[in-house]
């Protein structure tokens, strides 16, 4: 690219660091590559502040540990790994190519339907969870699950997902591979609903759920055909957890745009209150909210 004057890199430095800075996170690394004088003007405070989120100053003051950096640079790719914020009740990062925010409520940060009382749910610590605490079902019939983030904390004009994190304690695990658990995403007028399967659906899985479904039919509880007992590789169109890099599940429980972040309150559940079954081995370690890709 070339104008009247000679050669694109005959501008200033500052003007170079202007145009990089209307560009994305991911573009700025690419551009790097290009030259000597490109990669000064791509490593600038100019550009990388662009990159920050507005009130980044804000949400580095409620950091449980001093986030440190030598350049805005340095602090947008610290930031790009979760900061435990809000006494450790939640996590802030950003999404590396976008620089758009993601957050992290944890199990303490949630309504969890008798997560107080010790005979249904309890709190221990486990070495892989980015928080604390973590809940962990030791015995509920009535399960529902409830969290919450003010939209104008997210960044407007942006996509989001919401992803409950957990585990399956298998050797304490029952009731949750059937029947299906519901999840609801809501942000003003948009609801995103689905159903879900939070038990993994490994061969031994299917064979408890078929277990469970024959006894119920035989109790007279329930009336499951035999094709429909038989079929269960489709499950019954309901979504499957996914194993992540940290050793946790998550589940995608529904997305939402977010405009202007004036629209109040996301409000995300999952529940699964009508199976009248008992519950056990679910362990939470919370909700997350990040861009969908």
């Amino acid at each position: 690219m070339e104008t009247d004057g000679g050669e694109i890199f005959c501008l200033p430095e500052e003007c170079i660091s202007h145009v990089i800075s209307l560009t994305s996170p991911l573009d700025s690394c690419r551009s790097s590559a290009v030259s000597t004088t490109f990669r000064s003007a791509a490593s600038s405070d100019t550009v990388w502040e662009h990159f920050l989120p507005s009130d980044y100053k804000s949400i580095l003051s409620r950091a449980v540990h001093p986030v440190e950096y030598s350049s805005k640079r340095e602090l947008f790719f610290r930031l790009c790994d979760p900061v435990l914020i809000d006494d450790g009740k939640m996590s802030f990062s950003l999404e590396k190519s976008s620089g758009a925010k993601c957050y992290m409520l944890s199990a303490r940060q949630l309504f969890i339907v008798w997560a107080d009382t010790p005979h249904y749910w309890r709190w221990l610590c486990l070495p892989n969870s980015r928080f604390s605490e973590v809940a962990q079902l030791l015995l509920v019939w009535w399960l529902e699950i409830r969290g919450k983030i003010e939209s104008r904390m997210l960044t407007p004009k942006t996509t989001y997902g919401a992803y409950l994190i957990y585990k399956v304690d298998q050797t304490a695990s029952q009731g949750l591979d059937f029947p299906n658990q519901e999840t609801t995403v809501k942000l003003g007028a948009q609801v995103s609903k689905h159903t879900v399967r939070i038990s993994p659906d490994d061969a031994e899985t299917r064979r408890n759920r078929r277990m469970f479904r024959r006894f119920l039919n035989w109790r007279g509880m329930m009336l499951v055909p035999l094709a429909q007992d038989a079929e269960e590789n489709n499950n019954n169109g309901a979504r499957a957890p996914r194993a992540r890099a940290d050793g946790w599940l998550e589940m995608e429980m529904g997305e939402f745009y977010n405009d202007e972040g004036e629209d109040g309150d996301v409000e995300m559940s999952l529940m699964e209150v009508e199976g009248g079954n008992c519950k056990s081995g679910l362990i939470i370690q919370g909700i997350e909210i990040r861009p969908k890709n």
